[in-house]
């Protein structure tokens, strides 16, 4: 017998049934991403989101408290462009039958167009031919068709027919996907929950055994042993962070030769995780280095200090080995914070020297979610938090996170790579009480920023501009594929070619991915050294740009086997 009413019980039952199917589904949906690389992370944004709603809501008969909680979870664990939305669709949903204790067919209905219209008006500029399009055409195709007398099950069935066509058209909206032969890899994950709740209608629920892992584990730390306290038995390995802003002066007791180029491996003589940026005649320097004074030795020649930092790293690390050991974090006090997103422990690590207060994890594969930012505020205490997502997909998560934090400002500057959020780091003015003019000088370091990510392709692809062949050396620019070359060296000569505005370029900051070295040594059939890889791909740098200062960071990012911010 087919049903015409349903309650919180049976519509958890329909939505597990959904998470299934879409856990059967995942991979094939992170393979429908278009770009040529392993980034694709549809299907577990999507699975993470709905997984996080059924496990924050506690079952109940009443429907309308139902999706409370699991409109609640979805928002926080919400991950992704396609998280999100699949997130705000639910938050529709809930918003129509928040008050309902059992839902009939039409119940539903209006309850997915509350859905699909919460959405659009969630996003800042919706895009057709995505999942919004083929929730909302697939929904106001049959809202007509469905009355009192119809049975959930018709109108469910309706609705994944509807949508299926509606799919079916997305190519012709999205240039991108008509280009690489694919569909809509959100829409396609949305019909595939719905299909999963439809299968549990009738009794043949979808079944799904969790054999494997599909989220990294986390290793276990280290147990070092060293005390928290610095004292007089405390070993010394780590060295201090310096940071300063140094005013050149024209003055006759002053050098007038400086050069961000020459000062840079002034330092990284005594030092490591060296950042210089000039901005007309101020300098903001990062160096980890065990002898600040050298350092201040080589800034004093040029000019006058205007701010001075100096942190003990050993305090640091001993700080933080006690946190994993008895996790225990601190509220940071402060009237401006920044919490910045990093794919890799060495990049946290160089965003933390940089002056983020917070650092959260985040990735192709597992983006950072809107709970896991709202966790962040909670231990910054301050008037202005800055977010810098440093991916694009994890732009709408901050965004979300964002306006469901009450009692603080946040503020998100759209980052959308590790560049971006390097460069935004490295024009922050610290020493400044103006809040709005350290958010400017960080968005004007996004804004001037080029980033060319380059790696090795992992399936064909092809647009009316460029053909991809598995195995081909990619330059990626700012997100679009702009060259896939054999050669290693062309590939990355076309890359800089299609830079804009190239020669006014002044530094170039390379972010070397975890399998740099070996893909490199692959591609160019070289035994080659980390140091000779750098003066060769230096070389090539160079001799697209002359002028520019090449400067190297190990942060071991993965996907991408080197990311070049050029700014």
């Amino acid at each position: 017998m087919k049903t015409k009413r349903i309650n919180g019980l049976q519509f958890e039952e329909l939505l597990k049934s959904g998470l299934n199917n879409l856990k059967l589904h995942e991979q094939e949906l992170n393979d429908l991403n278009v770009f040529p690389v392993p980034d694709g992370d549809t299907g577990t944004n999507m699975r993470l989101t709905l997984s996080h709603g059924l496990q924050h809501a506690r079952s109940t008969t009443e429907i309308g408290a139902y999706l409370k909680m699991l409109s609640d979870g979805m928002l926080l664990g919400a991950r992704g462009n396609s998280g999100v939305i699949l997130s705000q669709i639910f938050r529709g949903i809930f918003l129509e039958l928040a008050r309902a204790g059992s839902v009939s067919a039409a119940d539903l209905r209006n309850g997915f167009i509350r859905g699909y219209r919460t959405a659009y008006a969630a996003v800042a500029r919706p895009v057709e031919g995505t999942i919004l399009t083929v929730a909302r055409e697939g929904i106001e195709s049959i809202r007509t068709q469905v009355g009192r007398s119809t049975f959930i099950e018709d109108m469910m069935g309706m609705y994944l027919a509807e949508m299926r066509k509606s799919l079916a058209h997305t190519p012709d909206m999205l240039p991108v996907l008509k280009e690489a032969g694919v569909v809509d890899s959100g829409a396609s994950g949305f019909i595939i929950i719905v299909d999963g709740m439809l299968q549990a209608l009738y009794g043949e629920a979808v079944q799904f055994e969790d054999t494997i892992t599909l989220t990294p584990e986390t290793p276990e730390q280290e147990k070092t042993g060293q005390p928290v306290r610095f004292d007089a038995n405390s070993k010394f390995e780590d060295g201090y962070c310096v940071e300063f802003i140094l005013q050149l002066m024209n003055g006759a007791d002053y050098r007038k030769d400086f050069r961000t180029d020459t000062f840079t491996k002034a330092l990284e003589e005594i030092g490591n995780s060296t950042v210089v940026v000039q901005n007309d005649e101020i300098v903001k320097v990062h160096v980890h280095t065990m002898k600040p004074s050298r350092a201040f030795r080589l800034a004093e020649r040029y000019g006058e200090f205007l701010s001075v930092k100096v942190d003990n790293m050993q305090i640091q690390h001993n700080e933080h080995v006690r946190q994993q050991e008895a996790p225990e974090k601190t509220v940071v006090k402060k009237a401006f914070t920044i919490v910045a997103v990093a794919n890799s422990k060495e990049t946290a690590e160089l965003f933390r020297g940089m002056g983020a207060d917070e650092v959260a994890d985040g990735g192709q594969t597992m983006n950072t979610s809107s709970e896991a930012f709202i966790e962040a505020f909670k231990y910054l205490d301050s008037e202005t938090i800055v977010v810098l997502p440093n991916n694009k997909n994890i732009i709408p998560a901050a965004t979300q996170a964002a306006n469901l934090t009450k009692g603080k400002t946040v503020v998100v500057l759209p980052s959308e790579s590790i560049a971006e959020g390097y460069f935004a780091l490295a024009m922050d003015v610290p020493v400044s009480e103006d809040r709005e003019y350290r958010i400017s000088s960080m968005k004007a370091g996004i804004e001037r920023a080029s980033t060319l990510s380059l790696t090795t392709a992992m399936k064909s692809y092809e647009t009316s501009k460029v053909k991809v062949e598995k195995g081909d050396q990619v330059a990626i620019l700012n997100g679009k594929v702009v060259s896939s070359e054999k050669d290693f060296e062309a590939a990355l000569s076309k890359g800089f070619a299609a830079v804009e505005g190239l020669e006014d370029k002044e530094a170039c900051v390379v972010f070397t991915g975890e399998n740099a070295l070996a893909n490199a040594r692959t591609a160019l059939g070289e035994e080659l050294k980390s140091e000779e890889l750098e003066e060769k791909l230096t070389e090539w740098i160079q001799s697209a740009q002359p002028m520019l200062e090449v400067q190297f960071l190990k942060t071991n990012q993965p996907v991408y086997d080197w990311i070049i911010g050029l700014i």
